[in-house]
């Protein structure tokens, strides 16, 4: 009960301290900077940019080969050379890799057979031998020396036609 009556009285003295604190409603000087603070500033805006007039243009070239079709008949192509890949086949691991990117590493004969050694570039070893494919370009290996490992590569060049390249993945030293 006596915590309520202190209460009362503190909420009745801050009132009335509050309502003593109003102090004089002159505002004059705060009118008086309000009034003169913006003088003598004025904004500056840019002209608007001269419009250009636009010249359409109208795309005449749709009866043009576009360039996202083949220009050639693909299985004409292929006829023409009878060099074409076995896109059928499954493909091998190391064709996932540019044969750039694949390094010989060592050769192995047991019973007249010859296999080399691979390192991808993950640096996992592979065996391999005459007949598996390396690279991205349909790279058969056709003989497999102490020293290198020569390859028949089928690229495809400009006109969707099929072309043998020999390449050649050398032992390193």
């Amino acid at each position: 009960m006596k915590k309520k009556i202190n209460c009362r009285i503190f909420l009745l003295l801050v009132s009335l301290l509050l309502v003593a604190c109003e102090g004089s409603s002159d505002y004059s000087d705060l009118e008086s900077f309000v009034s003169t603070a913006g003088d003598g500033l004025k904004g500056h805006v840019d002209p608007l940019p001269e419009v250009k007039i636009f010249e359409s243009f109208t795309y005449a070239a749709f009866d043009m080969s576009s360039p996202f079709v083949p220009r050639k008949n693909e299985q004409a192509g292929n006829l023409a050379n009878g060099i074409k890949p076995d896109l059928d086949r499954r493909k091998e691991f190391l064709e996932g890799y540019p044969l750039e990117s694949l390094e010989m590493v060592g050769s192995l004969e047991r019973d007249k057979s010859h296999f080399a050694v691979i390192k991808s570039p993950e640096g996992t070893l592979h065996r391999v031998t005459i007949g598996n494919y390396l690279g991205q370009d349909f790279g058969q290996i056709r003989q497999i020396s102490e020293s290198e490992i020569k390859l028949r590569e089928i690229i495809q060049d400009g006109v969707s036609e099929w072309t043998e390249r020999i390449s050649t993945l050398m032992l390193k030293d």
